[in-house]
């Protein structure tokens, strides 16, 4: 009878084990001791090497050291998949480097490396990014900087600039911008602010190479079907450049599409947009009408902008003979309506201040400003014939020469069919004669 109790108390020693392991392992889920759980980002403690350093023989890795565990961003810890960065290198620049960067997560540290190794006589940016989150999901609003050089002194020469989006009429952002000291290929790297704007301090003075790039797959680099803009610039002590970026087409814009506006317009509408500054020229456009091709002249040509600024000219006029159509029809004008409270004396509603605009003016006037500094591209092209055009009928458009943005030329063609005027709905209001 001894034997079953002896097995019991062995079991039950077991248990106890389990249950104890088990606990301790669960208390290990929680916060840590020592207050409550902190609700600031991570900070940067220290780099190496330090901004500022000249480092002749630097060999190792770059060091970001953070006051605490920071979040690892699992996927890709290192960099690329499928040619786009991902996980934590995403938020992280370093240039300038020839091939791909080395990204990896210590704990509290992040390690950098370009796969080339670090060059001598070199002045090197490591730009950590905004987003870096701790384990309690604190996430950095700022990013720093650290300059460091492999040779000689750190430089003071500075590049500034803005990025747009040319076709678009907007801000680029965010956008990468690329600066290459030539005749070197391994350029500077950094991303434009929220306004479109970017700076690239202590680089060498010189002549550079400057991308603005819509970075569509996130790879920083400049792809195919990527719009972008680049400009050659020469760096004494500062330097600023506006990038204008769109697509560069390779081949020539063709005809999309033709409508009919009226009986003596229709409007084309273009592959890609079309380049502003050359104006439209009536001898390169030819209508002819089908199917005996009779040439039908053309009076005029008109950008989208002009031809919807008349539309509008129109309109306005025909609005304002209506109202006063109006008017002259009203019967009683006798009675006089109380005028409303100037604009003056009207107040707020109780407890809520006027709304301040003055920041976003000056941020409308300052885009304004610099896409005023070219003029609008356009896809698009009015065509006014000298005469009516034959309802039912159908025409060829042939246009020559058509020059895109990258100053590429195209001849292109089409068909429009001008539709036949609905007849007007019968008046059914009026008494029948009996």
């Amino acid at each position: 009878m001894a034997r079953p109790a002896a097995g019991a108390g062995r079991q039950a020693q077991v248990a106890g084990l389990l249950v104890s392991a088990l606990a301790f392992g669960c208390a290990n889920q929680g916060a840590p001791p020592g207050g409550p759980p902190r609700t600031t980002p991570a900070v940067i403690l220290r780099t190496t090497p330090e901004s500022g350093a000249v480092v002749p023989d630097f060999h190792g890795n770059g060091v970001i050291q953070f006051d605490e565990v920071i979040d690892e961003a699992p996927g890709s810890l290192g960099g690329r998949s499928g040619g786009a960065i991902t996980g934590l290198a995403q938020k992280i620049v370093l240039s300038p480097v020839a091939g791909d960067v080395k990204v990896s997560w210590h704990r509290s540290a992040i390690h950098v490396k370009p796969e080339e190794g670090w060059k001598p006589n070199r002045v090197y940016h490591l730009e950590v990014l905004p987003g870096i989150a701790d384990l309690r999901r604190n996430v950095t609003k700022t990013g720093s900087k650290i300059v460091f050089s492999t040779g000689g002194a750190i430089p003071g020469a500075a590049l500034g600039g803005t990025a747009l989006l040319w076709v678009e009429q907007r801000l680029l952002t965010p956008a990468v911008i690329r600066a290459a000291p030539l005749p070197d290929t391994a350029a500077y790297i950094t991303l434009t602010d929220s306004a479109g704007n970017f700076r690239l301090q202590e680089i060498p003075p010189g002549r550079y190479r400057v991308w603005a790039i819509q970075d569509q797959n996130n790879n920083r680099r400049q792809d195919r079907r990527e719009p972008f803009d680049t400009v050659t610039v020469t760096v004494d002590s500062t330097a600023s450049v506006v990038l204008w970026a769109f697509v560069h087409d390779t081949v020539g814009p063709r005809i999309r599409t033709i409508e009919s506006v009226d009986s003596v317009t229709v409007r084309i509408t273009f592959s890609q947009t079309l380049d502003p500054a050359r104006a439209p020229d009536t001898a390169a456009v030819h209508v002819f009408a089908l199917p005996d091709t009779t040439p039908v002249g053309v009076r005029v040509l008109y950008r989208p902008a002009q031809f919807d600024s008349i539309q509008a000219r129109a309109r306005a006029v025909a609005d304002s003979l209506k109202r006063l159509q109006d008017t002259t029809a009203r019967r009683d004008t006798s009675r006089v309506r109380p005028a409303p409270p100037p604009a003056a004396g009207q107040r707020a509603p109780a407890g809520r201040a006027p709304r301040d605009t003055a920041a976003a003016r000056v941020d409308t006037a300052r885009i304004r400003k610099l896409l005023a500094q070219r003029l609008v591209p356009y896809d698009r092209l009015v065509v006014q014939t000298a005469r009516p055009l034959t309802p039912g009928a159908k025409y060829l458009v042939r246009v020559r020469g058509a020059i895109n943005l990258s100053g590429v030329a195209a001849d292109g063609v089409g068909v429009v069919e001008i539709p036949v005027p609905k007849p007007a709905p019968r008046d059914t209001t009026r008494a029948k004669t009996p």
